[in-house]
Protein backbone atom coordinates (compact mmCIF):
# COMPACT_ATOMS: atom_id res chain seq x y z
CA UNK A 1 0.00 0.00 0.00
CA UNK A 2 1.00 3.92 -0.70
CA UNK A 3 -0.16 6.42 1.78
CA UNK A 4 0.38 10.16 0.41
CA UNK A 5 0.33 12.62 2.91
CA UNK A 6 -1.88 15.34 2.52
CA UNK A 7 -0.92 18.79 4.20
CA UNK A 8 -0.98 22.68 3.03
CA UNK A 9 -3.16 24.60 0.82
CA UNK A 10 -5.84 24.06 -1.32
CA UNK A 11 -2.96 23.97 -4.42
CA UNK A 12 -0.69 21.56 -2.51
CA UNK A 13 -3.59 19.04 -1.67
CA UNK A 14 -4.67 19.14 -4.78
CA UNK A 15 -1.03 18.03 -5.93
CA UNK A 16 -1.03 15.63 -3.86
CA UNK A 17 -4.77 14.55 -4.78
CA UNK A 18 -3.43 14.32 -8.67
CA UNK A 19 -0.43 12.15 -7.40
CA UNK A 20 -2.57 9.68 -5.83
CA UNK A 21 -4.95 9.28 -8.86
CA UNK A 22 -1.69 8.75 -10.70
CA UNK A 23 -0.82 5.66 -8.70
CA UNK A 24 -4.42 4.76 -8.72
CA UNK A 25 -4.45 4.90 -12.45
CA UNK A 26 -1.11 2.32 -12.50
CA UNK A 27 -3.20 -0.01 -10.56
CA UNK A 28 -1.48 0.79 -6.94
CA UNK A 29 -3.42 0.61 -3.68
CA UNK A 30 -3.22 4.09 -2.69
CA UNK A 31 -4.72 5.74 0.64
CA UNK A 32 -4.66 9.65 1.45
CA UNK A 33 -3.37 10.27 4.85
CA UNK A 34 -5.39 13.53 5.96
CA UNK A 35 -4.23 13.24 9.71
CA UNK A 36 -1.97 16.29 9.29
CA UNK A 37 -5.07 18.77 9.35
CA UNK A 38 -5.96 17.07 12.34
CA UNK A 39 -3.44 17.70 14.30
CA UNK A 40 -3.43 20.75 16.43
CA UNK A 41 0.58 21.27 17.21
CA UNK A 42 1.23 21.05 13.38
CA UNK A 43 -1.28 23.47 12.91
CA UNK A 44 0.42 26.24 15.54
CA UNK A 45 3.28 26.00 13.62
CA UNK A 46 2.49 26.87 10.18
CA UNK A 47 1.93 30.50 9.75
CA UNK A 48 -1.35 30.12 7.86
CA UNK A 49 -3.61 27.81 9.37
CA UNK A 50 -4.95 25.55 6.82
CA UNK A 51 -8.33 23.11 6.56
CA UNK A 52 -8.85 19.98 4.48
CA UNK A 53 -10.46 22.19 1.36
CA UNK A 54 -10.60 19.04 -1.15
CA UNK A 55 -13.86 18.12 0.92
CA UNK A 56 -14.83 21.49 -0.43
CA UNK A 57 -14.99 20.25 -4.39
CA UNK A 58 -16.91 17.83 -5.99
CA UNK A 59 -16.24 14.94 -8.20
CA UNK A 60 -13.12 13.85 -5.73
CA UNK A 61 -13.15 10.35 -5.19
CA UNK A 62 -10.30 8.76 -2.83
CA UNK A 63 -10.19 6.58 0.06
CA UNK A 64 -8.79 7.55 3.53
CA UNK A 65 -6.08 5.83 5.20
CA UNK A 66 -7.15 4.48 8.42
CA UNK A 67 -5.05 4.97 11.76
CA UNK A 68 -4.15 0.89 11.05
CA UNK A 69 -3.33 1.40 8.05
CA UNK A 70 -1.06 4.13 8.72
CA UNK A 71 0.96 2.00 11.07
CA UNK A 72 1.41 -0.67 9.16
CA UNK A 73 2.75 0.93 6.48
CA UNK A 74 5.30 3.09 8.93
CA UNK A 75 4.86 0.28 11.62
CA UNK A 76 8.97 0.11 11.65
CA UNK A 77 9.16 3.64 12.87
CA UNK A 78 7.67 2.64 15.39
CA UNK A 79 9.81 -0.18 15.95
CA UNK A 80 12.97 2.15 15.93
CA UNK A 81 12.51 3.04 19.56
CA UNK A 82 13.05 -0.08 21.07
CA UNK A 83 15.59 -1.15 18.24
CA UNK A 84 18.34 0.93 17.85
CA UNK A 85 19.78 -1.35 14.61
CA UNK A 86 16.69 -0.55 12.57
CA UNK A 87 17.81 3.14 12.55
CA UNK A 88 21.59 2.07 11.41
CA UNK A 89 20.06 -0.52 8.81
CA UNK A 90 18.08 2.34 7.29
CA UNK A 91 21.42 4.42 6.78
CA UNK A 92 23.00 1.66 5.28
CA UNK A 93 20.14 0.48 2.58
CA UNK A 94 17.65 3.73 2.61
CA UNK A 95 15.45 1.89 0.61
CA UNK A 96 14.38 -0.05 3.94
CA UNK A 97 13.05 3.30 4.89
CA UNK A 98 8.88 3.40 4.86
CA UNK A 99 8.86 7.31 4.43
CA UNK A 100 9.55 8.13 1.36
CA UNK A 101 10.32 12.24 1.80
CA UNK A 102 10.39 14.20 -1.46
CA UNK A 103 13.49 16.14 -1.48
CA UNK A 104 14.04 17.04 -5.39
CA UNK A 105 11.79 18.49 -8.02
CA UNK A 106 11.06 14.97 -9.72
CA UNK A 107 11.17 11.56 -7.96
CA UNK A 108 10.94 8.74 -10.71
CA UNK A 109 10.93 6.17 -8.36
CA UNK A 110 7.91 6.73 -6.71
CA UNK A 111 6.14 4.72 -9.45
CA UNK A 112 8.14 1.56 -8.62
CA UNK A 113 6.91 1.44 -4.67
CA UNK A 114 4.86 -0.49 -3.71
CA UNK A 115 4.38 -0.12 0.25
CA UNK A 116 5.79 3.08 1.02
CA UNK A 117 4.27 6.83 3.11
CA UNK A 118 5.10 9.42 0.36
CA UNK A 119 5.63 12.88 2.26
CA UNK A 120 5.68 16.13 0.21
CA UNK A 121 4.08 18.72 -2.31
CA UNK A 122 4.84 16.77 -6.09
CA UNK A 123 4.37 20.19 -7.66
CA UNK A 124 5.95 18.78 -10.78
CA UNK A 125 3.57 18.81 -13.42
CA UNK A 126 5.38 15.78 -15.05
CA UNK A 127 3.96 13.79 -12.28
CA UNK A 128 0.52 13.43 -13.64
CA UNK A 129 0.09 15.40 -16.83
CA UNK A 130 -0.87 12.19 -18.68
CA UNK A 131 -4.09 12.17 -16.15
CA UNK A 132 -5.00 16.39 -16.22
CA UNK A 133 -7.82 15.83 -18.93
CA UNK A 134 -9.42 13.17 -16.75
CA UNK A 135 -8.89 15.11 -13.75
CA UNK A 136 -10.06 18.20 -15.28
CA UNK A 137 -13.40 16.21 -16.35
CA UNK A 138 -13.78 15.02 -12.90
CA UNK A 139 -13.03 18.32 -10.50
CA UNK A 140 -16.10 20.15 -10.23
CA UNK A 141 -16.40 23.26 -8.06
CA UNK A 142 -19.35 23.82 -6.14
CA UNK A 143 -22.61 25.69 -6.50
CA UNK A 144 -22.97 29.25 -5.16
CA UNK A 145 -26.07 29.93 -3.57
CA UNK A 146 -25.31 33.86 -2.68
CA UNK A 147 -25.07 37.15 -4.39
CA UNK A 148 -21.60 36.66 -4.89
CA UNK A 149 -22.28 33.27 -6.83
CA UNK A 150 -24.44 35.65 -9.34
CA UNK A 151 -21.27 37.88 -9.61
CA UNK A 152 -19.05 34.83 -10.49
CA UNK A 153 -20.80 33.85 -12.80
CA UNK A 154 -21.33 37.16 -14.46
CA UNK A 155 -17.79 37.46 -14.39
CA UNK A 156 -17.29 33.54 -16.16
CA UNK A 157 -19.48 35.04 -19.27
CA UNK A 158 -16.93 37.93 -19.53
CA UNK A 159 -13.95 35.44 -19.66
CA UNK A 160 -15.60 33.16 -21.82
CA UNK A 161 -16.71 36.11 -24.29
CA UNK A 162 -13.06 37.78 -24.68
CA UNK A 163 -9.20 36.64 -24.89
CA UNK A 164 -9.50 36.50 -21.34
CA UNK A 165 -6.39 36.08 -19.33
CA UNK A 166 -6.07 35.64 -15.35
CA UNK A 167 -2.83 37.26 -13.83
CA UNK A 168 -2.42 36.23 -9.59
CA UNK A 169 0.08 37.99 -7.65
CA UNK A 170 0.23 37.07 -4.25
CA UNK A 171 1.62 38.80 -1.72
CA UNK A 172 0.36 38.46 2.40
CA UNK A 173 2.15 35.11 3.62
CA UNK A 174 5.20 35.86 0.78
CA UNK A 175 6.04 38.55 2.95
CA UNK A 176 6.27 37.23 6.31
CA UNK A 177 10.14 37.54 7.25
CA UNK A 178 9.69 33.49 7.88
CA UNK A 179 8.34 33.08 4.04
CA UNK A 180 10.45 36.08 2.11
CA UNK A 181 14.20 34.59 2.08
CA UNK A 182 12.08 30.81 0.58
CA UNK A 183 8.93 32.05 -2.10
CA UNK A 184 9.85 36.26 -2.28
CA UNK A 185 11.92 37.72 -5.26
CA UNK A 186 10.40 35.26 -7.86
CA UNK A 187 7.36 36.67 -8.90
CA UNK A 188 9.34 40.28 -9.26
CA UNK A 189 7.34 43.46 -11.10
CA UNK A 190 9.95 42.11 -14.34
CA UNK A 191 8.31 38.64 -13.89
CA UNK A 192 4.75 40.37 -14.56
CA UNK A 193 6.01 43.02 -17.62
CA UNK A 194 7.43 40.14 -19.45
CA UNK A 195 4.30 37.63 -19.29
CA UNK A 196 1.73 40.91 -20.01
CA UNK A 197 3.94 41.96 -22.69
CA UNK A 198 4.07 38.17 -24.45
CA UNK A 199 0.46 37.47 -23.36
CA UNK A 200 -0.19 41.24 -25.39
CA UNK A 201 2.06 40.08 -28.26
CA UNK A 202 0.40 36.82 -28.96
CA UNK A 203 -2.99 38.09 -28.12
CA UNK A 204 -3.60 42.06 -28.33
CA UNK A 205 -7.05 41.97 -27.56
CA UNK A 206 -6.15 40.43 -24.37
CA UNK A 207 -7.99 41.27 -21.31
CA UNK A 208 -6.25 40.67 -18.23
CA UNK A 209 -8.30 39.83 -14.68
CA UNK A 210 -6.36 39.77 -11.41
CA UNK A 211 -6.64 37.69 -8.50
CA UNK A 212 -4.95 38.64 -5.41
CA UNK A 213 -4.82 38.91 -1.71
CA UNK A 214 -3.67 42.10 -1.68
CA UNK A 215 -5.67 44.49 -4.45
CA UNK A 216 -4.63 47.80 -3.05
CA UNK A 217 -1.10 46.83 -4.05
CA UNK A 218 -2.50 45.61 -7.45
CA UNK A 219 -4.91 48.05 -8.25
CA UNK A 220 -1.87 50.88 -7.71
CA UNK A 221 0.85 48.79 -9.90
CA UNK A 222 -1.49 47.06 -12.09
CA UNK A 223 -4.48 49.24 -12.58
CA UNK A 224 -3.60 50.55 -16.32
CA UNK A 225 -3.66 46.93 -17.00
CA UNK A 226 -6.69 45.28 -15.59
CA UNK A 227 -9.76 44.41 -16.86
CA UNK A 228 -10.75 43.22 -13.68
CA UNK A 229 -9.62 42.82 -10.47
CA UNK A 230 -11.09 40.07 -8.22
CA UNK A 231 -11.85 41.13 -4.94
CA UNK A 232 -15.05 39.70 -3.73
CA UNK A 233 -14.06 35.92 -3.09
CA UNK A 234 -12.38 36.27 0.04
CA UNK A 235 -11.73 33.83 3.16
CA UNK A 236 -13.67 30.23 2.64
CA UNK A 237 -14.44 31.85 -0.67
CA UNK A 238 -11.55 31.78 -1.65
CA UNK A 239 -11.81 28.46 -3.98
CA UNK A 240 -13.83 31.14 -6.13
CA UNK A 241 -10.67 32.43 -7.52
CA UNK A 242 -9.44 29.14 -8.24
CA UNK A 243 -12.77 28.37 -10.82
CA UNK A 244 -12.49 31.94 -12.22
CA UNK A 245 -8.90 31.31 -13.45
CA UNK A 246 -9.70 28.10 -14.90
CA UNK A 247 -12.51 30.07 -17.05
CA UNK A 248 -10.23 32.41 -18.38
CA UNK A 249 -8.54 31.62 -22.06
CA UNK A 250 -4.59 31.80 -20.42
CA UNK A 251 -2.61 32.09 -17.22
CA UNK A 252 -0.30 34.07 -15.66
CA UNK A 253 0.71 32.02 -12.22
CA UNK A 254 2.38 33.02 -9.24
CA UNK A 255 4.92 30.59 -7.79
CA UNK A 256 1.72 29.37 -6.03
CA UNK A 257 0.58 26.19 -6.38
CA UNK A 258 -3.05 28.00 -6.27
CA UNK A 259 -2.70 29.43 -9.20
CA UNK A 260 -0.76 26.61 -11.07
CA UNK A 261 -4.20 24.81 -10.45
CA UNK A 262 -6.34 27.66 -11.70
CA UNK A 263 -4.23 26.50 -14.89
CA UNK A 264 -4.34 22.88 -15.07
CA UNK A 265 -8.46 22.74 -14.69
CA UNK A 266 -8.35 25.41 -17.47
CA UNK A 267 -9.67 23.15 -20.32
CA UNK A 268 -9.11 26.00 -23.23
CA UNK A 269 -6.64 23.45 -25.62
CA UNK A 270 -5.42 26.60 -27.02
CA UNK A 271 -4.15 28.41 -23.57
CA UNK A 272 -1.11 29.84 -22.96
CA UNK A 273 0.13 28.85 -19.57
CA UNK A 274 2.78 31.07 -17.91
CA UNK A 275 4.72 30.83 -14.67
CA UNK A 276 7.95 31.86 -12.93
CA UNK A 277 11.10 29.87 -13.83
CA UNK A 278 11.51 28.59 -10.29
CA UNK A 279 9.69 28.19 -7.47
CA UNK A 280 11.45 28.56 -4.41
CA UNK A 281 14.70 30.53 -4.00
CA UNK A 282 16.71 27.02 -3.35
CA UNK A 283 16.04 26.14 -6.87
CA UNK A 284 18.47 25.69 -9.46
CA UNK A 285 16.89 26.29 -12.53
CA UNK A 286 18.14 24.28 -15.26
CA UNK A 287 16.13 25.61 -18.56
CA UNK A 288 16.29 22.21 -20.57
CA UNK A 289 14.94 20.52 -17.20
CA UNK A 290 12.20 22.81 -16.51
CA UNK A 291 10.90 22.65 -20.27
CA UNK A 292 11.00 18.85 -19.76
CA UNK A 293 9.77 18.45 -16.46
CA UNK A 294 7.30 21.40 -17.36
CA UNK A 295 6.32 20.79 -20.23
CA UNK A 296 3.55 22.96 -22.57
CA UNK A 297 4.34 26.02 -20.12
CA UNK A 298 5.62 29.27 -20.79
CA UNK A 299 8.96 30.13 -18.22
CA UNK A 300 9.69 33.12 -17.28
CA UNK A 301 12.67 33.91 -14.73
CA UNK A 302 12.15 36.54 -12.21
CA UNK A 303 14.95 38.76 -14.30
CA UNK A 304 12.47 38.92 -16.85
CA UNK A 305 13.90 36.51 -19.05
CA UNK A 306 11.87 33.87 -21.07
CA UNK A 307 13.48 30.54 -21.30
Amino acid sequence: MIIIRVMGGLGNQLQQYALYKKLESMGKEVRLDISWFQNADVQESVLAERRLELDDLNGISCRRAAPEEIRGVLGRLWEEKENPLARVKRKLHPASDPCFLESDMYHEQIFQFEDKYLAGYWACEKYYADILEKLRREIRFPEENDSLGGRNQDMIRRMQETESVSVHIRRGDYLDAANRPIFGGISTKDYYRAALDYMKEKYPQAEFFFFSDDTPYVREHYGEEACEVIDWNQGEKSIYDMMLMSHCKHNICANSTFSFWGARLNPNESKITIRPSIHKNTQICIPEQMKELWAGWTLITPQGKLL
